[in-house]
């Protein structure tokens, strides 16, 4: 058996094929995992729980199936579904965790991460990340209708895309000085994460050590998994049965 993680699969009705592959991957390879963990950006937007929009359910019922089914079932925010609370974990039957969270992996400490915060070049990012996070806007914003929120996060999508298009390609990845900050911080030779969308196996020296960042992949023209057991931790790319 085997520990699965995927991150960045940004599910919505313009990528069916997408929502395809991601409910056979629950139907199939999944069910016969150890457990299963999401790191963040799971949607391409959430709205909140009380506002589940139709095209969403048929993932959400999935993942309670598993969950069901007896696979531990574990979700990281990121950030487009930062609004996930007590009532997605209801829903789906996934634990939320922290935006740190440090898992024994067969034997090795491994720390979690959605990876925006290792992306300390891109300053207006994580003061626009601050923001969303605090608890004054997410009130606010929680208590648009569900109308006024499909529109803001509309806005939101919109200045995204345009933000990202002005900006350098080096200031949205990680940086290097802060993924080492903060394996240090985490005292870890291991680190996955998503966000950033440039899967790859990084292996560098870190205090005389020979430490692994493993960034998975996102899904916008094909599904992909990290496949870990104890035999080490390999990417693998998923297509539609």
């Amino acid at each position: 058996m085997s520990t699965l993680f995927i991150s960045d699969l940004h599910l919505t009705l313009q990528r069916p094929a997408m929502g395809e592959i991601f409910l056979d991957f629950l139907r199939g390879q999944a069910c016969g995992a150890e457990a299963l963990y999401i790191l963040g950006d799971l949607f391409e937007i959430w709205l909140g729980d009380d506002a589940v929009v139709d095209e969403y359910r048929p993932y959400v019922e999935a993942l309670k199936a598993l969950a069901d089914n007896g696979v531990p079932l574990y979700f990281q925010q990121g950030n487009r579904d930062f609004l996930t609370s007590s009532g997605f974990e209801a829903m789906t039957g996934a634990r939320l965790i922290d935006h740190h969270t440090i898992i024994d992996l067969y034997g090795t400490p491994t720390l979690l991460m959605h990876g925006d915060l290792l992306c300390t070049d891109d300053v207006d990012y994580l003061k626009f990340r601050a923001m969303i996070l605090s608890k004054e806007w997410q009130d606010e914003f929680l208590s648009k209708t569900v109308a006024e929120r499909v529109e803001y996060g509309r806005m939101l999508r919109d200045k995204s895309r345009e933000a990202m298009q002005e900006k350098k390609e080096l200031i949205m990845d990680v940086n290097q000085d802060a993924v080492e900050e903060t394996m240090r911080r985490y005292q870890v030779r291991q680190l996955i994460h998503g966000h950033t969308h440039r899967p790859a196996v990084h292996q560098f020296l870190l205090d005389g050590e020979t430490v692994t960042r493993t960034v998975l992949p996102d899904w916008y023209e094909r599904g992909g998994v990290l496949v870990c057991n104890e035999n080490g931790c390999q990417l693998q790319a998923l297509t539609s049965n």
